[in-house]
């Protein structure tokens, strides 16, 4: 690779969104992101009809509005906005609004119903859900020096990287307020500044409803002492190199975008309150209704993974509801994750 091939060294997030959401990046490739790595979405249609469930109480929290907004973020080729619309009781699919939201063009197959935007609607009456979207919202990248300053990573495409300024700014009072560095040599931390903004920016388009976003995610008393930024390519994890060939992502410090009235749940408890235990069917009905035995514990197999403490369970929700009452997922006695956010302007 030749010295301009490799590119001039800026900071992750720059790299980043090239990478992805440039003219040729990896978002907007045909095969899209399922090509490349596996989603609740992917794993199971139990996903879309618990979100569709969860639409459902949103609906009736809200008086069952003359139009419900489903809107999904970072829509892929509209997996779940499909599957949520299919999941619906009639009567409530006959006021849904559908919305993905996506900046890839819109697959000629994808139900007529729903609409294909680059951006939120406005004015949203119902939910805005957002799987795994601020996981791919890019960061900026810090690492402790020798001297135990905290400094910015840069890279190049071909992902080498060195250490560049000093954190300073609203990047630096970030960093302390929700990611303080201890001073040795070589510890990590992505900054989340740009994920807040982003996630306070969609929430705002929501007059009335829920906001929900679903990701990998760490809270205050657990954040990895080297960051989690890395690469998926072709179902494998991989170097994130920024040159469009991979998926670059790292986990979200969801309790840092959590604005106020919001919380932050497990996976697991989330779908639990909705309906997907992963338990077993009766082995009886093996008996008497052979095959409805079959797809009950290939279903349960499905909700399993869903679920599935150190997998796709420990995936953070962050609830974020609007002029609606926090009631539509009772709180799991003793659940962890939870968190006390603090008036926003402290962040």
């Amino acid at each position: 690779m030749t010295e301009d091939a490799k590119g001039e060294w800026s900071g992750w997030r720059a790299a980043a969104e090239a990478a992805l959401y440039g003219a040729d990046g990896f978002y907007r490739g045909a095969e899209g992101p399922a090509a490349h790595f596996r989603t609740s979405v992917h794993a199971s249609p139990l996903f879309a009809r618990a979100v569709a469930r969860l639409l459902c109480r949103v609906d009736e929290a809200l008086g069952r509005p003359a139009a419900l907004d489903f809107v999904d973020m970072a829509a892929g080729r509209g997996e779940l906005a499909a599957g949520v619309l299919a999941a619906l009781p009639a009567d409530v699919a006959a006021r849904a609004r559908g919305y993905a939201v996506e900046i890839a063009d819109r697959p000629e197959t994808l139900d007529h119903r729903i609409e294909w935007l680059a951006e939120p609607p406005k004015g949203v009456t119902g939910l805005l859900f957002a799987n795994e979207w601020l996981d791919n919202v890019p960061v900026e990248v810090a690492e402790v020096d020798s001297a135990g300053v905290p400094r910015l990573v840069l890279v190049r495409r071909d992902g080498r990287e060195r250490l560049g300024e000093p954190v300073s700014g609203a990047e630096a009072e970030w960093l302390t307020r929700w990611w303080p560095l201890p001073t040795e040599e070589g510890l990590r931390a992505e900054i989340g500044l740009p994920r807040d903004e982003a996630w306070a920016s969609a929430v705002a388009t929501v007059d009335r409803g829920l906001a929900v976003a679903v990701d990998y995610a760490h809270i205050a008393d657990a954040r990895p002492p080297f960051g989690t930024l890395t690469g998926f390519r072709q179902g494998r994890e991989t170097a994130p190199v920024p040159d469009g060939s991979c998926d670059i992502t790292a986990h979200v410090a969801l309790d840092a975008c959590t604005l106020p009235g919001g919380r932050v749940l497990t996976q697991r408890e989330a779908l639990r309150a909705l309906g997907i235990t992963g338990a077993r069917p009766p082995l009886e009905l093996a008996s008497t209704h052979p095959a409805a035995y079959v797809r009950a514990l290939a279903s349960a197999g499905e909700a399993a993974e869903l679920t599935a403490v150190g997998g796709l369970g420990d995936f953070g929700w962050l609830l974020q509801p609007v002029g609606i009452p926090d009631s539509l997922l009772a709180e799991p006695p003793g659940a962890g994750l939870f968190v006390d956010v603090p008036d926003h302007e402290e962040q």
